[in-house]
């Protein structure tokens, strides 16, 4: 059968082009240096500087924040360079030294990302009771001391063609460090929307950063701070807790606006029924993925029947095998962990997907915000064990620690 092609004059000249494409090719080719080409290309060299796989961070300051019980620790690159670009409301996830072992913890950034091209860049950690690796921190890392850490992590950022170019920030407690960040972006012209924060505390002496706050938002337009305090009533704050009110109480009444939130687990929960009454599409509500539930029998679709009880859990781990005890209680990383067993682990909560690990055999609890994994990995039998919970005896295939 005939192919009737009508060819327009660009059209000539394209298929000209491309005839001849063959024969300027080889010309090049022979034309080229004789000596191997080097496998370091600039846009490498680029690309590494930007996402380190890991990086040695040296700790230049160790800021205390008494009234907030918190330490916020500035870093520098120990090797000297800058340190890597990132998006206001990213994470840091830093391997920390833990009892002949290590553990992972991903801390949000909370300063400004212009502070990156001077070499600098802070977290800041809060003290939390009882914890498995936050205290011991607090504790022991001091001006001098190294860490490892990867590059800047997460998707908590504006997204100019995702959310509204209005914000209304949700946070609590430590939840404050990626909108502070986010402030900083505005002020310094790093980020371009605007913010209105509603920050709740139980008090005004244990408001983290509001020094900060108030100054940041005193030189900026685009951003706005509003106190929330729980068990105190005092002029120039709102009182009681951040609800649906109060935030169209604050967001702009004749515009689209989007919703973040960051915060312990306690105001997520809280915070859910109140979300919904404002009807928002999906693309305009974000929230900061933290770690997952210490207490997953409170959830829907827990099996009740596991709770408090061991199971065996076998670790496979190239040509070694180790086997130990995991509570119901506990994620599956966090056995890996207290057994010494060196993982992989970033985002702690399902999100990245750093810790991806084959389950051979067993079950496991996921939390239904936390449940992250793509459809194949569900089809092969892939778990994040930082968001699972085992529900029976496990054998698990666990890659290296990758830094």
């Amino acid at each position: 059968m005939a192919l009737n092609v009508k060819v327009g004059l660009i059209g000539k000249f394209d298929m000209l082009k491309f005839k001849n494409m063959s024969k300027v090719r080889e010309k090049a080719i022979q034309a080229a240096p004789a000596n191997e080409v080097s496998g370091e290309f600039a846009i490498n060299t680029n690309a590494k500087k930007l996402h380190p796989d890991y990086q040695r961070l040296v700790i230049d300051e160790v800021i205390p924040h008494e009234g907030a019980k918190a330490k916020t620790f500035v870093f520098r690159r120990a090797d000297g360079e800058a340190f890597p670009y990132f998006r206001a409301g990213q994470y840091l996830s830093l391997k920390l030294p833990l009892e002949g072992s290590f553990v992972t913890r991903a801390y949000s950034l909370c300063s400004s990302p212009k502070d990156a091209l001077k070499g600098r860049a802070a977290i800041t950690v809060r003290s939390n009771p009882g914890g498995f690796a936050a205290d011991k921190l607090l504790a022991a890392l001091k001006p001098g001391d190294e860490v490892i850490a990867s590059d800047p992590q997460g998707f908590f950022y504006y997204e100019d063609l995702r959310d509204a170019k209005h914000v209304v920030g949700l946070a609590g407690g430590s939840g404050i460090t990626p909108f502070l960040s986010m402030a900083y972006a505005l002020r310094d012209g790093a980020e371009d929307f605007e913010l209105t924060l509603l920050y709740g505390s139980r008090d005004e002496e244990s408001i983290l950063f509001k020094k900060e706050l108030d100054e940041v938002a005193a030189a900026c337009p685009k951003f706005r701070v509003v106190h929330v305090l729980s068990d105190e009533e005092k002029a120039g704050y709102e009182h009681g807790f951040i609800t649906a009110e109060l935030i169209k109480k604050y967001a702009p009444a004749d515009a689209e606006y989007s919703v973040f939130l960051c915060g312990p687990e306690g105001m997520y929960r809280f915070l859910k029924p109140e979300i919904e009454k404002l009807a928002l599409p999906e693309r305009l509500f974000r929230r900061k993925m933290i770690d997952v539930t210490k207490t997953p029998w409170e959830l829907d679709g827990y099996p009740q029947q596991c709770r408090d009880k061991i199971f065996n859990l076998t670790v496979r781990q190239g040509d070694r095998e180790y086997k130990l005890s995991a509570s119901a209680n506990e994620t599956v990383l966090t056995a890996i962990e207290r057994a010494g067993i060196k993982a992989p682990s970033r985002c702690r909560s399902g999100e990245c997907g750093w810790c991806r690990s084959r389950m051979l055999e067993g079950s496991v609890f996921i939390p239904q915000e936390n449940e992250l994994r793509r459809w194949a990995d569900k089809e092969y039998g892939y778990i994040h064990p930082c968001s699972s919970f085992p529900t029976s005896d496990i054998v698990l295939e666990v890659p290296g620690e990758f830094y």
